[in-house]
């Protein structure tokens, strides 16, 4: 299996194509690898490991593949393994490899992969460095209004206070 797509952490938005209910994926099993997170406090990588039930609502809705007589048994996904995880990397942690936003996901109710990641959780957030590393001409081009070079200035408010108001003098507007 190759690399297709984008690595997913904890927060990645998954879908069965049995339920009516997105929900999120939890990363529980290994606590050291962050992606897209420069202070690693919240997209733990998540890899094939991430088993059973490994989701926030713990649920997809009502499943499809299971009517009753008034509609469907609510989904209780079952995950029993995941397939196009990038098999080039093994993390120590727990043995497991990355997931993609191409993996997917088997559940036992369905026997075969129903369950795909529709965003893989990455975000990105500018940082000082983003600002000081950008192309003036670049960032002109795309929005005109921004001037890179007086982004790192000093505030000419920052000390200034706004004074207490006097609400009531009303006028005519």
């Amino acid at each position: 299996m190759g690399l297709t797509g984008k690595l997913v952490c904890h927060g990645a938005l998954c879908k069965c194509k049995y339920g009516t209910t997105p929900d999120k994926l939890v990363v529980t099993t290994q606590k050291n690898h962050y992606i897209n997170d420069p202070e690693g406090s919240e997209k733990l990588m998540a890899t094939d490991k991430e088993t059973g039930m490994p989701f926030e609502n713990k649920t997809f809705g009502p499943c499809k593949l299971q009517p009753t007589p008034g509609g469907y048994k609510p989904c209780q996904p079952a995950i029993t393994e995941w397939t196009g995880f990038y098999d080039k990397v093994k993390l120590d942690d727990n043995g497991g490899y990355p997931l993609l936003e191409g993996s997917e996901a088997t559940c036992a109710i369905s026997g075969a992969p129903c369950v795909s990641i529709i965003f893989h959780g990455q975000v990105g957030e500018p940082s000082e460095s983003s600002f000081e590393e950008a192309d003036e001409d670049v960032i002109s081009q795309v929005n005109p209004v921004m001037n890179p070079t007086e982004l790192n200035k000093e505030n000419p408010f920052k000390g200034i206070e706004a004074g207490e108001h006097d609400n009531s003098v009303r006028g005519y507007f």
